[in-house]
């Protein structure tokens, strides 16, 4: 497998970018390879600093930059030099089988949309996030910021998407899908929830199992908790805010590790045709390997194409 890296996303790129490739080629097959995407003399001058070749990785030339705060249509539109849109070609052209970045994330989005394309029948892609279980387990949480804006259907492709990822990464059986309310009765919740819910809870696309409060997001009711981006992203920056406050004050335990974001290295995005992973924008080397290993998990689960293959039969 061929896994593209873009080199210049990040805040700390380039540096950490290709220690974290480093990394990550030591965790692969010996058969796997990483393309480094950015501005070659950087990488090279980066490489021959710390002793390694410059033929170690594969380099693929691209001088522009897409900055974090960028408008992603018109940054990928305006430089389409910049390594974002570098991985993209290679990527719909096959030259490369999955792409990650931990740059701009609504370039990366927007790139996927516009290069691979979306999977028939898909509405909307999705990003999603681990959530760390108090009894060990995993449960994954999405929409995280890519739809703020849903409608009740699309919240239902989300669990179906959800489900999909859950049993193909996280080895979960029927996984239990619960939608995100403020309470666990079925009329709950504003509108979108109560529409939502109606759909779901005769579904046979997936395992509906009810609401899911948030006070309950680490008690293991769920294995998929769906949301709004808009909700799943408030979530996501609280869960991380906390972890950062009981860091400080020296209070992090064998459970509250587990939500260091370097563990997990990023979020898929499920729905488009493609293995395309987006790390976070404060990214270390560490979180680099990990993102570059669950591209690597996501293609050889064969996600995509379950995904694919799930929309074909999609009952709704």
């Amino acid at each position: 497998m061929k896994i593209g890296l873009d080199v210049m996303g990040g805040d700390f790129a380039p540096d950490a970018t290709i220690d974290g490739a480093i990394l990550a080629r030591e965790a692969l097959d010996v058969r796997d390879e990483i393309v480094l995407i950015g501005q070659a003399d950087i990488i090279k001058k980066h490489l021959e600093k710390i002793g390694l070749p410059v033929d170690t990785f594969k380099i693929v030339n691209a001088e522009e930059i897409v900055g974090m705060a960028e408008k992603p249509l018109k940054a990928l539109t305006h430089k389409p030099d910049s390594s974002i849109s570098a991985g993209f070609r290679m990527l719909k052209s096959r030259q490369i089988q999955g792409f990650c970045s931990a740059g701009n994330s609504g370039a990366m989005v927007v790139g996927a949309m516009y290069s691979v394309g979306t999977i028939t029948g898909v509405i909307r892609p999705t990003t999603t996030a681990h959530v760390p279980q108090e009894n060990g387990a995993e449960s994954i949480i999405l929409d995280i910021g890519t739809s703020p804006d849903t409608k009740p259907d699309v919240l239902y492709q989300f669990a179906l998407l959800g489900s999909i990822y859950c049993q193909e990464i996280l080895k979960i059986n029927n996984p239990r899908v619960g939608l995100l309310n403020i309470g666990v009765e079925e009329g709950k919740g504003n509108l979108l929830c109560q529409s939502a819910y109606q759909m779901m809870k005769d579904s046979t696309d997936f395992n509906f199992t009810g609401n899911v409060e948030s006070r309950d997001l680490f008690k293991d009711k769920a294995d998929v908790i769906v949301c709004d981006g808009f909700t799943g992203n408030i979530v996501l920056k609280q869960i991380e805010a906390m972890y950062r406050m009981l860091q400080k004050r020296n209070l992090v335990d064998d459970f509250f590790s587990r939500f260091n974001y370097e563990n997990y290295g990023g979020s898929p995005v499920l729905g488009v045709n493609g293995n395309v992973v987006i790390g976070h924008g404060i990214s270390s080397a560490i979180a680099i390997k990990n993102m570059i290993v669950l591209t690597h998990q996501i293609h050889c689960g064969r996600v995509t194409n379950k995904i694919r293959r799930a929309l074909h039969n999609f009952s709704r």
